[in-house]
């Protein structure tokens, strides 16, 4: 690292393989998915609502939560943020915030769809991040095993409510 008065110049290496870190915060936060997808499904009742209803919350926190991953990589990227980061950034808000709103109002399905639409913006995105090196190299690897979980877990959920 090199300060001057200017700026900073930061040199930084990274790896290609996912950091064990990355992977259990990458698929520790998945879980919630998966598991409230299935208790909806077995519970029924009220129990089943609950399980949903948290779900679809704890689904609007993460993508929040990834909105905000996008930004904050985009601080570090050489020559400063792209256009593409950026709009991904707000793309992903507006969908997280968005879903958050519908299931106030009790839109259950909007917030769904909304949802299953940011993840699969995360997982075909963040792969083509990597690659113009907007995002951690190791996003091309870990999005499209971990994204997948919360999309399928997602689905379910929908599908429950729609009655398939």
């Amino acid at each position: 690292m090199r300060d001057d008065a200017a700026g900073r110049t930061i040199t930084a290496y990274e790896p290609r393989e996912t950091p064990w870190l990355s992977v259990v915060f990458g698929f520790g936060p998945m879980l919630p998915f998966a598991a409230g997808a299935a208790s909806a499904w077995l519970l029924g009742g009220d129990p089943s609502e609950l399980a949903l209803t948290l779900t679809i919350l704890w689904g609007c926190a993460i993508l929040l939560f990834l909105s905000g991953v996008r930004r904050g990589v985009s601080f570090r990227t050489e020559g400063g943020p792209t256009v593409l980061q950026i709009a991904t950034m707000l793309g992903l808000f507006c969908l997280g915030f968005a879903a958050l709103l519908a299931t106030t109002f009790g839109w259950t399905n909007t917030a769904l769809a909304l949802l299953i639409a940011g993840y699969g913006m995360v997982a075909v995105l963040d792969p083509i991040a990597a690659a113009r090196g907007e995002a951690p190299l190791f996003f091309a690897r870990l999005r499209p095993l971990q994204i997948p979980i919360a999309i399928l877990s997602l689905g379910a959920l929908l599908a429950l409510r729609i009655g398939v």
